[in-house]
């Protein structure tokens, strides 16, 4: 193993909340319903899409340029909630493995639909343990499309089979089966135990553990 890309939300911060409370503000305006539920199926996909999705159910119709209002506007109430993010509050065990990936000279990458991926690392006083960083910007077509992984692996110049890729969203998860890229799913959701390996929390995360189960899945292929 040459390499690990993280997703951000959900892997390495706990901003999923913060994408949830934005995106609520939205749909309250807007006189639709959202729920948690919901935002857990959008995750992975860029702020426009999310747009066009949760305003399906209104009797009103949307031009483009009204949706890239709304989308302005959700991304504005999200950077308020990054802002709050401080060096300590990365997800439980994440700082530990990323010192063991650094000690190991295992390269890393962030592959992020998030626009605002570098705001949350620096504010989380972790930017300098990845190589690479990609985001929305970078990439032109979004989860579960498999390019930002694929791009971030190049980028590292990493073979994709000699690489491990950590998601907690569908879509995200989606995208890595969709390489030859070994796949970690983290969280409690049904769909995150097709991952070659899965993990219940962020806690369970180690060196070690990755690497006992990438050596395993090559010797089964």
């Amino acid at each position: 193993m040459k390499a690990v890309i993280f997703d951000l939300d959900g892997v390495l911060a706990d901003t999923v909340e913060f994408h949830y409370l934005s995106i609520k503000k939205v749909a309250e305006r807007e006189g639709v319903p959202f729920t948690r539920e919901m935002n857990q199926q959008l995750q992975g996909m860029n702020r426009k899409h999310i747009m066009k999705e949760i305003l399906k159910p209104s009797s009103k119709s949307y031009c483009d340029n009204e949706i890239d209002q709304l989308a302005e506007l959700k991304n504005k109430y999200y950077i308020d909630y990054i802002q709050t993010l401080a060096p300590g509050d990365a997800l439980p065990g994440m700082v530990d493995f990323l010192e063991e990936l650094k000690s190991k000279k295992i390269r890393t990458a962030i592959a992020s639909s998030s626009s605002n991926a570098r705001t949350v690392l620096e504010n989380l006083g972790i930017t300098g343990y990845f190589d690479i960083i990609i985001n929305a910007k970078d990439i032109t077509r979004m989860k579960p499309d498999p390019e930002i992984f694929l791009k971030a692996a190049d980028e590292l110049e990493a073979d994709y089979r000699e690489c491990a890729a950590i998601e907690d969203s569908e879509a995200g998860l989606k995208a890595i089966k969709a390489t030859p890229m070994f796949s970690v799913g983290i969280g409690e959701e049904p769909f995150l135990k097709h991952a070659d390996l899965y993990l219940k929390n962020t806690k369970e995360i180690s060196l070690e553990r990755l690497s006992t189960a990438f050596i395993n899945s090559m010797k089964r292929n």
